[in-house]
């Protein structure tokens, strides 16, 4: 057990203003991720903490991420697109992910009734990683937008947990900053979703809060 992951249960990932504070979403979801951790180390991955969140790994190699967001507490597979996904639970981070999948949890009695399922997912997963398989990504036509790029360049932090969103994230933020016409309503959505990127959420996630 790695004493990071400890810390990342009682804190949160420390990536926005909430964390260390009890509106952190680590505080709703905290049992449903113990529980989820346990699991997990179960399977003999090694635990990491990477982007601020549990990270499990196989011979240095990203599997799965444990995490919590506003309405659940997910279980990410990097690449969940290649699972066989017998028991049809895993879903796309957002509308644009390609490789990644995650299953969603709302209670402590769903994970322990779904264990052995999940062990088998997991199973499957690093059974993807010993064969060597790869997703086959889509290239993604859309440039980065020069407001996106300048803002980036002024923000560190912003551009560090840009690059470290999948590539379906990446390119459903990159669409939707794109669309406007108008270089100012191009940085007026940059500016409402910086909080979310920085959180690690994809728009897929901030979008569904606003309805």
């Amino acid at each position: 057990m790695n004493p990071e992951v400890d810390k990342y249960l009682v804190d949160g990932c420390m990536r926005c203003k909430l964390g260390g504070t009890p509106e952190c979403k680590v505080n709703d979801w905290r049992e449903e991720l113990h529980q989820l951790r346990r699991i997990t180390l179960d399977c003999g991955l090694t635990e990491e903490l990477k982007w601020g969140v549990p990270c499990y790994t196989f011979k240095g190699s990203n599997v799965i991420i444990v995490s919590a967001l506003k309405e659940y507490a997910t279980l990410s597979f990097f690449k969940g697109a290649l699972l066989n996904d017998a028991h049809k639970l895993l879903d796309k981070p957002g509308e644009n992910s390609q490789a990644s999948r995650l299953i969603r949890f709302t209670s402590v009695e769903e994970i322990v009734g779904k264990e052995a399922i999940i062990k088998a997912y997991i199973f499957e997963a690093v059974e993807v990683e010993k064969a060597g398989l790869k997703v086959k990504f889509k290239k993604n036509p859309e440039p980065i937008p020069e407001e996106l790029q300048q803002t980036m360049d002024e923000n560190p932090q912003l551009k560090a947990s840009f690059e470290a969103l999948t590539p379906g994230r990446q390119r459903g933020y990159i669409l939707h900053f794109s669309q406007p016409k108008q270089s100012k309503t191009r940085y007026a959505r940059i500016e409402k979703c910086i909080p979310q990127i920085l959180a690690g959420e994809g728009l897929h996630d901030y979008m569904k809060r606003r309805k």
